[in-house]
């Protein structure tokens, strides 16, 4: 019939090509991925190591240096749980460190003052344009060799830093026996601090007013005057465990269950308690590390009378030398010093170049009403440019994140017992490479995608509404 047209054969039809051609690939990737699998599978089997997880439930047999306690006694499934924990530690406070370096430096690029923003830039060059494994060596080598021994080591504000060639001690908040009736008093203050952030924001909408600047800092003096208050309520009402007793030989408080006034295994040590020593000479008043000992440098000698109080929730704790290590505070041993370091101060070059294009991004006019508007420079910047830099900011922010995740696989290089170097010995020693392999490869793209899904909330909820 005329004007009819004819059907087009599918053989020549262009959407039919199309599909098929991208199935026969699909076909062809699945069939190269089956023969290589087939094929690792028959070398494997030929060399009688069959791929499987049942290794997990062994005993390790070796120890692990840093992080959470570790028995060789225990399964190799949790000395990979305690390189999780490692790479965990080093990648959340480096991801910390590195964002507030990496702002002041990309703030300090743009600043008006010309050699500030000249030592910035040199900053910036430097620390990208050399490999990180280079830095991480040279800071360990600095650690090890530059720093002085144990003993020779300096001590700086007032006592709450030291150096030495055993690593970096730091005063830090120390929990105590108490701080359990003190959790329910912060997590009301959190949600305290939330509640009135939420109703300030609720409040401002139903206005039709902008979120004031000013709303979280309320929503954080709600929280923190509630954690004082219970804090000095903890702190008023705490008392002993009944049980506690001292031991002056071991030279700590512990949790007596049997009555017998001796530090067994299995009894409990008590953190943080407020010890008071009587001697010939002197009254001692110090209190508890975390493993129940006294934080003194050694036991004086003819003590007469210990007393024992009540701690608060938290205790401010010094470092201080002990035999051939340090007690007290949080030390960070040289290699995880120089893993940490070195990823904060190599990713905080890449973070301060993204901050100050996202600054440059704002336009210029918006500096300009702020002046107008008479605000000074430090408002014109909190108030106006960094808010709306921050969308420029957080997509390759999020990279930078992944990237120093990632790099802490080169923690090998120092010998800190990372995710990766843990991995690396259980292969070692079982030879399971495949299901090592794919364990490590499961846990870091876990932590990247529980990254990225966390900062692409935070740049969906700062992003301009449109429509």
């Amino acid at each position: 019939m005329a004007g009819r047209r004819e059907a087009i054969p599918f053989y020549r039809n262009v959407r039919v090509l199309a599909v098929g051609g991208q199935v026969v690939f699909a076909l062809a990737v699945c069939a190269g991925l089956g023969l290589l699998l087939a094929t690792m599978l028959s070398n494997l089997r030929r060399q009688g190591i069959p791929i499987s997880f049942a290794f997990l439930k062994q005993p390790a047999g070796f120890g692990i240096s840093e992080g959470p306690r570790f028995d060789p006694a225990q399964s190799y499934l949790t000395a990979f749980a305690v390189g999780v924990v490692n790479t965990l530690r080093a990648a959340a406070s480096g991801i910390v460190l590195a964002t507030l370096l990496g702002i002041g430096i990309g703030v300090a690029r743009l600043s008006r003052n010309w050699l500030l923003a000249r030592l910035a830039a040199a900053y910036v060059e430097t620390f990208r344009n050399v490999p990180l494994l280079l830095w991480l060596v040279f800071i360990y080598a600095a650690i090890r060799e530059s720093l002085p021994r144990l003993r020779q080591g300096p001590s700086l504000l007032w006592g709450h830093l030291l150096l030495s060639n055993r690593g970096i001690a730091l005063a830090w908040p120390q929990a105590t026996t108490t701080f359990a009736a003190f959790w329910p008093w912060l997590l009301a203050a959190a949600a305290a601090g939330l509640g009135v952030w939420l109703a300030a924001a609720r409040h401002a909408h139903r206005r039709g007013e902008a979120l004031a600047v000013s709303a979280p800092l309320w929503g954080l003096a709600a929280g923190l005057l509630l954690a004082a208050f219970g804090f000095g309520l903890t702190w008023a009402t705490a008392r002993l465990p009944q049980g506690a007793a001292v031991d002056l030989e071991a030279g700590g408080v512990f949790l007596d269950g049997n009555g017998n006034g001796v530090w067994d295994a299995a009894e409990p040590p008590l953190p943080g308690v407020r010890v008071t020593l009587y001697t010939e000479a002197a009254v001692l008043q110090s209190h508890t590390l975390a493993d129940g000992r006294f934080a003194l440098p050694h036991l004086p000698d003819g003590v007469r009378q210990v007393a024992l109080a009540a701690p608060p929730p938290l205790v401010w704790s010094k470092p201080f030398v002990r035999g051939f290590n340090y007690r007290g505070g949080l030390v960070l041993s040289p290699e995880f010093a120089a893993l940490l370091f070195g990823l904060v101060l190599y990713t905080a070059a890449f973070i301060a170049e993204v901050v100050r294009a996202g600054i440059l991004a704002v336009p210029r006019g918006q500096r300009e009403a702020a002046k107008a508007l008479g605000l000074s420079d430090w408002q014109t910047f909190t108030l106006i440019i960094f808010p709306q830099a921050l969308r420029v900011i957080i997509p390759p922010l999020i990279n930078q994140y992944l990237n120093l995740t990632k790099n802490s696989s080169l923690a090998i290089a120092v010998g800190y017992p990372d995710l990766f170097s843990v991995g690396l010995t259980i292969n070692n020693q079982t030879g399971q490479a495949i299901p090592f392999v794919l364990m490590i490869m499961t846990t870091y793209l876990s932590m990247s995608l529980f990254t990225s899904l966390v900062l692409n909330l935070v740049n969906r909820r700062l992003a301009l509404k449109t429509g």
